[in-house]
C-alpha cells in the first residue's frame, strides 16, 4: 500500500507545482526566471515543487498583474457615458435658454410695437437733441 500511495503523492504534488508554476505571470516569479523554475521542477520533482511553493511562487501581498488597457465599446465606457449625459444636458439647457429668449424677444416687440404705433414713425436714430443744429461740421457751440 504505501509503495502505491508515496509515488501517486510525488507526482500529485509534481503536475500540482508544474501547473502552477505555468499559470503564473512571468513577471510574478520570485527568485529566478519562469523557465529556469521549469527546469528546476522536471529536474528535481519534489525538491522543485516545494522550493516553487516555498520561495518562487507570488505571495498573496505582491501585487496584482497589471491590467492591461482595452478598446472599450463606447456604451461600456463610463466615461463616455457621463460626457454623453453632461452634453445633452447642456444641449437641452441651452434649448431652454433659447426658447426664453426668443419669448422674451416677442413680447418685447409686441410691446414696442404698440408704443411705436402710438407715437408715430420716428425711430430712435432721428432722435435729436434739443440744441442740436442738426449740421455736421460747424464749429457751432451748443
Amino acid at each position: 500500500m504505501l509503495r502505491v500511495v508515496v509515488p501517486i503523492v510525488i507526482l500529485a504534488v509534481f503536475v500540482y507545482g508544474l501547473v502552477d508554476l505555468i499559470r503564473t505571470d512571468a513577471r510574478l516569479t520570485r527568485g529566478i526566471s519562469k523557465t529556469a523554475w521549469i527546469f528546476v521542477q522536471i529536474l528535481l520533482p519534489v525538491v522543485g515543487a516545494t522550493l516553487w511553493f516555498l520561495i518562487g511562487r507570488p505571495r498573496a501581498t505582491d501585487a496584482a498583474p497589471v491590467a492591461y488597457s482595452h478598446p472599450v465599446a463606447p456604451d461600456d465606457d463610463p466615461e463616455f457615458l457621463r460626457n454623453l449625459e453632461i452634453r445633452r444636458r447642456n444641449q437641452a439647457e441651452a434649448d431652454r435658454r433659447r426658447k426664453l429668449k426668443d419669448e422674451l424677444d416677442a413680447k418685447e416687440h409686441k410691446l414696442d410695437g404698440g408704443t411705436a404705433e402710438a407715437s408715430g414713425t420716428e425711430s430712435a436714430g432721428d432722435a435729436r437733441e434739443p440744441g442740436d443744429a442738426g449740421t455736421q461740421g460747424t464749429d457751432e457751440v451748443k
